[in-house]
Formats: structure tokens, sequence, C-alpha cells
């Protein structure tokens, strides 16, 4: 298996360098299997977000690349949990650490606004907020 960095699955996506894109298209359409680590799949997120991207385009843009079938990327299970979870609004760095956590007691942050949607979508692992101490 042929790992990648988010920079190919950019200009991929992008298309924003002809010659890139052109040798990141022919990479993909090759024989082997490609993969991609859960933080290339997170900094893709951030790099399209920079560039604008809506949410509907971002999640397309991640549908596109999970459809290939040459492409697995690791964690494949908690990185489609994380994405049905930024559908249905949730940040999706939260969304991923949340996935990858599967199996754990509970998810500790400060964050609100992530404990409430969390708590909307009945997480597992939940996330339980901790209140900041008045000092």
């Amino acid at each position: 298996m042929i790992a990648l960095d988010t920079n190919i699955l950019v200009r991929l996506l992008l298309k924003d360098d002809a010659a890139q894109f052109k040798q990141a298209h022919e990479l993909l359409s090759r024989s082997e299997i490609y993969t991609a680590p859960t933080t290339v799949m997170l900094e893709l997120v951030w790099v399209l977000e920079t560039e604008d991207f809506s949410r509907d385009q971002i999640l397309q843009s991640l549908r596109t690349l999970l459809g290939l079938p040459n492409f697995k990327p690791k964690s494949f299970e908690a990185l489609c949990q994380a994405i049905k979870w930024y559908e249905a609004g949730m940040d999706f760095g939260d969304a991923l650490h949340l996935a990858l956590s599967e199996g754990d007691e509970v998810f500790v942050s400060f964050d609100k606004s992530f404990g409430k949607i969390a708590a909307k979508y009945d997480t597992a692992p939940a996330v339980q907020v901790l209140r900041r101490s008045v000092k």
C-alpha cells in the first residue's frame, strides 16, 4: 500500500496546479492501492476550508476520494463516522477525534458547543464538558 500526503489529495481536488493535478491523477489511476493517515484527512479538510469550500463541497470531495476503488484511508470506519457527524454540523476535527476514541468511556473537553452537538447525536463515546473554574 502506498501512503499519500495531503498535498497530493489537495492538488487532485482543487485542480489549481495543472501539472501537479495531472501527476496526482495519473498516480491514482494506477492499479496500486493507496492510503492516507487520518492526520492527512484532517489536514485535507482544513486546507479545503481555507480555500473557502462549503461544508457540502468538502463532503462531496471526501466522498469522491472514498469512492475511488484504490483509495483505502487508515481508520476507515472512524473516518466514515466522522464524516457523518461533520455532515450533521460537528467540526471535522472534533468529529474525527471523537470517532477515533470509539471504545473509550468518555471524551472530555472544555468545548461546550462540541458537547451540545455530541449530546444531540448521542455519540459514543459521550462528550463530557468540564466547567471552567473561576479564579
